[in-house]
């Protein structure tokens, strides 16, 4: 029996990163899965790829009546949407807060927290209909912090904390509400980014290393977590933030790095 057998989904960036991989999990779980982004090649390839039952629609989800209109074209087809997962994110850029424009925190928040506003504001009253669930792609930074990114941090601290809130206010409607967490992941942007490091094994050895299971994780790990959270088999859990990070937010621990191969020679 599939998980998720015939459930309407609205997934925002859905075309790449983590969001493609839950995109690919949820049809592999027999879910409908409308994508909501804002890149109409990515888009096209994708809906061509996922085949018939599934939908993709151009949206800024930064933008409300954008998502307005996407919620809305998504009842016109579906008549009904099970679950909202909230994935659409940006990171850049990687500044203190004082180096920070007032444009790309405003951009930031924009994205990745009051989108979150938006579809929930435009499709509550479906997933009250549904008794679905909502689901939102937050990162471990928003608990623990990280450097050159006090911005993008904020935003899934933000996340967290909304999440929790959006879980009491709803648990009366059944309608459950969970954040995952992840780490790092190995994404094609991450990959890119490596791959244009001076020493790309250096930079492999270190997302490897911040992981006490020892590997840096592709994005079907996280897509895994979110299957299960969006199906009946979490029908108990709510308000939860989830990490899925090999269990790089415990304890104090020694990262070992990997020399650099020109200092050797020396």
């Amino acid at each position: 029996m599939k998980q998720l057998n015939n459930k309407v989904i609205f997934l925002t960036g859905g075309t790449e990163g983590i969001g493609y991989e839950c995109a690919k999990a949820y049809v592999h779980e027999g879910a409908h899965v409308i994508i909501a982004a804002n890149c109409e090649t990515k888009l096209s390839e994708v809906a061509e790829e996922f085949g018939p039952g599934h939908l993709g629609i151009f949206c800024d989800v930064s933008n409300a009546a954008d998502v307005r209109n996407a919620i809305n074209r998504s009842l016109e087809v579906y008549g009904r949407i099970d679950a909202i997962h909230n994935n659409a994110g940006i990171a850049h850029p990687s500044k203190t807060l004082d180096e920070t424009t007032s444009e790309e925190w405003d951009q930031l928040m924009n994205v990745n927290l009051k989108s979150i506003f938006h579809t929930v504001k435009y499709g509550f009253a479906a997933l009250k209909a549904s008794e679905g669930c909502i689901l939102n792609t937050s990162s471990l930074v928003g608990e623990i912090g990280q450097e050159l990114h006090a911005a993008y941090t904020a935003t899934k601290g933000g996340v967290n904390a909304l999440t929790k809130s959006l879980a009491l206010d709803y648990a009366k409607y059944n309608i459950r509400v969970n954040a995952v967490s992840p780490a790092g992941v190995l994404t094609p942007m991450l990959k890119k980014w490596k791959e244009e490091q001076p020493d790309p094994a250096h930079i492999t050895a270190y997302l490897d290393a911040i992981h006490p299971l020892g590997y840096c994780p592709g994005g079907d790990v996280i897509a895994d977590a979110c299957v299960f959270l969006l199906s009946d088999k979490a029908r108990f859990i709510t308000g939860c933030i989830l990490p899925v990070s090999g269990g790089a937010e415990l304890g104090y621990r020694s990262i070992i790095t990997v020399p650099d191969p020109l200092e050797i020679e020396k």
